[in-house]
């Protein structure tokens, strides 16, 4: 038995047999074409016909995740359009007299070099849609046609040195119980269908991955990132009842998913969802979220070369506001750069874009992005529950500032005869540790705090939780992590503020009884782990979560951490 370790996708335990994902070899003779007008024609219709394979593609995924997951599709739909993308392709054809495949080969390969150059972790992640891409335009091209996933005959959890996102979503539910790939990272297109799949997911697990024979017995631990090569049989025995244990207590959460998440002491806990379009909106609110805590609008920006107007926006916004009626939905402003990059701002390249100009700073420094949200989301706010907040806040003069902007977009709504809600609650996203440390400044600017355990647990570590290599310390269960945690409540409490946290350690159900324990008011998580999230909340008395909390606290590891709350068994 050996265990490999790599970076969690997707949550959940498989328990199953190896399989190896194997391609088609795709391979390409270059080769000198004598009529290159009929080479490229050639290659145009092998565009056309990936835009209608694509078009089913997407089809398949919104019927099984969603039109903000199924975007992925459309994307590729529009790379095939890219006006530069076709220009060096056709040069290469008209100029060089490759053929189509060469051609093909030659552009989108340096497309994805370009990409897998850049800092920015988001953008290298998508390097493997450029190459998706180019394979499903390949195959047409060499008329090859296969799906090795169709040839499964047994359940079993897939391995393999990368999947594209058309890999992913071709998967046969009934016959995959989850995947584990040598490369990839947390952010990939393929972790995010993973997750909406309900597929449990590592990547970044290593070369040796490959080295494991088809049909050897593994369990794959999507909550802790292993993959556990052939255990034994008592090994396999305690993962099979913890998985029969969470199947049973899930059905049950189901069935209680609209009833209130109150302690047996009565406590009453809000329980809310992070989404990013109104079909999560409507997932949200069936799964029991008794609102939004996190409503990402950057869906409305991402795949797409221009930027969306104010009225746009409003409609988008108001839709999703409308589906939760007097619940609050909590709006946070365009969070863009780090691991996110739209190319029609032509932003200047940074050295290291986490640490630069993104999120509110971005924000602030051009208003011709950030007021048009600001105003649609006034209008959508009108006789409704909405909250804006900041994320990325580092400073008091940050808030100040996109605080006055807010009240001039105000001023201008009302003259120009538009309706603007009178007053919404503002917050900030608490993310660098600095907004930790001066929470108590904070607090005399801002209505609310929301916790963002992501970036704060990578910011406190300087360790990058994408990184396969330094990911393990880019834990939110680091005790430095959760005393920050610890910090900024006391803190706001103390000025009479409260505190949210939209950050995935908030649907942890290890981490549930601790932040219940520091005081936490509200969770916001991904829609899927509300009904259990509540469950385990359900369960808990404050005194006992207090207890597991200070506990928590004086641990030196995560690993103590998650043994401590374990071993009090008051998680799931």
């Amino acid at each position: 038995m050996k265990k490999l370790s790599g970076i969690i996708a997707s949550q959940g335990i498989a328990i199953g047999p190896a399989s190896h994902f194997r391609r088609a070899d795709l391979k390409v003779e270059r080769q000198k074409v004598k009529d290159p007008a009929k080479e490229w024609e050639r290659l145009g219709e092998a565009l056309v016909r990936a835009g209608q394979e694509l078009d089913a593609v997407y089809t398949k995924a919104l019927a099984e995740t969603g039109a903000e997951t199924a975007a992925i599709f459309q994307a590729h739909g529009m790379m095939l359009e890219d006006p530069e993308l076709l220009e060096v392709m056709q040069k290469k054809i008209e100029g060089d007299h490759l053929n189509a495949e060469a051609a093909l080969t030659d552009a989108t390969e340096m497309y994805a070099q370009m990409l897998e150059a850049l800092e920015d972790e988001y953008l290298r992640a998508r390097a493997a849609d450029i190459r998706d891409l180019s394979a499903r335009v390949l195959r047409i091209l060499l008329g090859v046609i296969e799906s090795p996933i169709g040839r499964l005959k047994t359940p079993s959890i897939i391995l393999a040195k990368e999947l594209t996102p058309s890999d992913t979503i071709s998967l046969d539910k009934a016959m995959v119980l989850g995947f584990a790939t040598a490369e990839g990272g947390a952010t990939s297109h393929v972790a995010i269908l993973a997750r909406e799949l309900g597929l449990p997911a590592v990547v970044g697990l290593g070369m040796d991955l490959l080295d494991i024979p088809d049909g050897t017995p593994l369990i794959l631990n999507g909550s802790e990132g292993v993959l556990v090569v052939s255990p034994e049989e008592a090994t396999i025995a305690v993962e099979k009842n913890r998985l029969n244990a969470q199947k049973a207590t899930l059905a049950i959460a189901r069935q209680d998913a609209q009833k209130p998440a109150i302690s047996r002491d009565g406590q009453r806990f809000e329980v809310a969802a992070n989404i990013g379009s109104i079909e999560s909106a409507r997932a949200a609110l069936e799964a029991g979220a008794e609102g939004v805590g996190l409503l990402r609008t950057e869906f409305l920006y991402l795949e797409r070369d221009h930027m969306p107007d104010e009225e746009e926006q409003y409609q988008a916004y108001r839709a999703i506001v409308d589906v939760f009626g007097d619940l609050p939905v909590i709006l946070r402003t365009l969070d863009i750069g780090g691991d996110k990059e739209l190319p029609y701002l032509e932003l200047p390249r940074e050295l290291n874009p986490f640490m630069g100009l993104r999120a509110i700073r971005l924000c602030l420094a051009r208003p011709d992005l950030f007021k048009p949200q600001l105003k649609a989301a006034l209008r959508a706010g009108v006789d409704r529950n909405m909250k804006i907040m900041f994320p990325m806040v580092a400073t008091v003069a940050e808030v100040r500032a996109a605080r006055a902007i807010l009240e001039e977009c105000r001023a201008e709504l009302v003259a120009e005869g538009k309706p603007a809600a009178t007053h919404l609650e503002v917050g900030i996203m608490v993310e660098i540790p600095a907004a930790v440390v001066i929470a108590d400044q904070l607090a005399a600017v801002v209505d609310f705090f929301s916790i963002g355990t992501n970036d704060l647990s990578q910011y406190t570590m300087a360790a990058d939780r994408t990184n396969s290599q330094v990911s393990p310390l880019a834990d939110a269960f680091q005790p430095a992590v959760l005393r920050l945690i610890r910090d900024v409540i006391k803190t706001a409490h103390q000025h009479g503020k409260w505190v949210g946290m939209c950050g995935e350690l908030a649907g942890e159900p290890l981490a549930l009884p601790i932040l219940a324990g520091l005081g936490l008011d509200e969770f916001s998580m991904t829609p899927a782990v509300i009904p259990v999230a509540k469950q385990i909340l359900r369960g808990l008395s404050l005194p006992e979560a207090q207890k597991v909390a200070l506990a928590a606290l004086n641990e030196d590891s995560p690993e103590k951490v998650k043994s401590l709350v374990e071993g009090a068994q008051i998680a799931m």
